[in-house]
């Protein structure tokens, strides 16, 4: 399958700074994508190179197999919601959505009711004929979404999209992109990394412009071959040694969290039938099950700490 994104060495400088340097990167087709890194790491640039607003000054980029985004090519396949977004304050939103979507190359006879569905799905039907200047600021990220993924695009980049909003909106989009799995590529850049958590096939790791890792998000936080068990006191451990004797154990300090590191031919339900009855019995109780790892302590594990501000002391 032809990758929907690839970056081969992309550099991009700003001035004597290198936003990206040397960055490499594969968005399988039909996934959702999440990019993870700190402020300055290079993710929004690299969404920009992706799209055309920024010539990188080395490296290769390709876009849905067709090489660097061109816009007679790519025009209508693939759009782009940056972080800051504005729309105009005295445009109407069915009147702004009707001109992208002209852009985009949407069919006048399906415009209309792409629209509406789009505006059903990011709760602001009730919306469609105020002007932007009567928007909140969460108001204003949801018609940025319904922005981009007007037309169906075939890539859809998105730069901190849940940024701003409720709850119950971020749920709700949350739903919107999982809908499109398979259907859309979805790269997104957050700094929440439970909502990536959540909707992410695969994600890369960028810091200072360079690729971390990149692996699918089962790998990453090893759901597979990975379980932690919460108890509600200590337990002696050479039972469990003896019981699963091919299976890497990890304790915390005050005995209380469990962490089982296997392989084949374990699997998470053969574990747990063999390691659950072995607690149950000494008396430990268990209080919660948990496959894997997560994001966060994934990235901390591979990137360095921030450096403490000036004056800090140790």
């Amino acid at each position: 399958m032809t990758p929907a994104l690839t970056l081969k060495g992309v550099v991009k400088r700003f001035g004597r700074r290198r936003a990206l340097d040397g960055l490499d990167l594969v968005v399988p087709q039909g996934s959702v994508f999440g990019l993870v890194g700190s402020n300055g790491a290079g993710k929004t640039t690299a969404l920009a190179v992706s799209a055309g607003l920024l010539h990188p000054a080395a490296g290769e980029i390709d876009v849905l197999g067709l090489g660097p985004f061109r816009a007679e090519t790519h025009g209508g396949r693939i759009t782009l919601l940056p972080q800051d977004s504005r729309f105009p304050p005295h445009g109407r939103i069915d009147d702004l959505l009707a001109y992208y979507g002209h852009l985009q190359g949407v069919p006048a006879d399906r415009l209309s009711a792409d629209i509406d569905k789009l505006l059903e799905w990011v709760h602001l039907t009730d919306r469609r004929r105020s002007p932007v200047r009567t928007l909140s600021h969460g108001m204003n990220r949801r018609l940025s979404i319904a922005q981009a993924f007007l037309g169906t695009p075939e890539l859809v980049l998105l730069d901190e999209p849940l940024n701003g909003l409720d709850p119950r909106e971020s749920a709700r989009v949350r739903d919107l992109i999982r809908e499109r799995r398979g259907r859309q590529t979805i790269v997104i850049s957050s700094h929440n990394l439970g909502d990536l958590e959540a909707l992410c096939d695969a994600v890369a790791f960028i810091e200072l412009g360079r690729l971390v890792r990149q692996d699918t998000l089962d790998d990453i936080i090893q759901r597979s071959h990975r379980i932690t068990y919460v108890l509600a006191a200590p337990t002696v451990m050479t039972v469990l040694s003896e019981a699963v004797p091919e299976v890497v154990w990890q304790i915390s300090s005050d005995g209380l969290e469990l962490t089982a590191s296997y392989a084949a031919p374990w699997t998470p339900g053969t574990l747990n039938a063999k390691v659950l009855p072995v607690l149950l019995r000494s008396g430990a109780g268990v209080l919660e099950v948990r496959r894997g790892s997560d994001l966060e302590t994934e990235y901390f594990s591979l990137t360095p700490p921030l450096p403490p501000p000036p004056g800090a002391v140790g």
